[in-house]
């Protein structure tokens, strides 16, 4: 079955950065788009940074533009999230998804939380 486990989230103070991960297996990683979303306390999950089944196009959200980075390792089915410059408006559950929002399949989320 098809399973993504996120790691890598923690405390940060404003300013700093992170590096999120999300182990995937149970199907052909590299046939797949991969999605990084996150959702804040009271808020939609929006998504964050996608990148294509051969990493060689992404997209981020305009928010997260110029200091996030998406990229991904298909001899290790990983994707990872570098995270820079980390704002307070950062801190969210991070979740790693494939296959689509609606139908797709989901990780388990990993808490970021930014603050001094």
């Amino acid at each position: 079955q098809v399973q993504l486990v996120e790691s890598g989230g923690g405390l940060v103070q404003p300013g700093g950065s992170l590096t999120l991960s999300c182990a995937a297996s149970g199907f052909t990683f590299s046939s797949y788009t991969m999605t990084w979303y996150r959702q804040a306390p009271g808020k939609d999950r929006e998504l964050v940074a996608n990148i294509n089944s051969v990493g060689s196009a992404t997209t981020y959200a305009d928010s997260v533009k110029g200091r996030f980075t998406i990229f991904r390792d298909n001899a290790k089915n990983t994707v990872s999230l570098q995270m820079n410059s980390l704002k307070p408006e950062d801190t969210a559950v991070y979740y790693c998804n494939t296959m689509g929002r609606t139908r797709g399949y989901w990780g388990q989320g990993t808490q970021v939380t930014v603050s001094s």
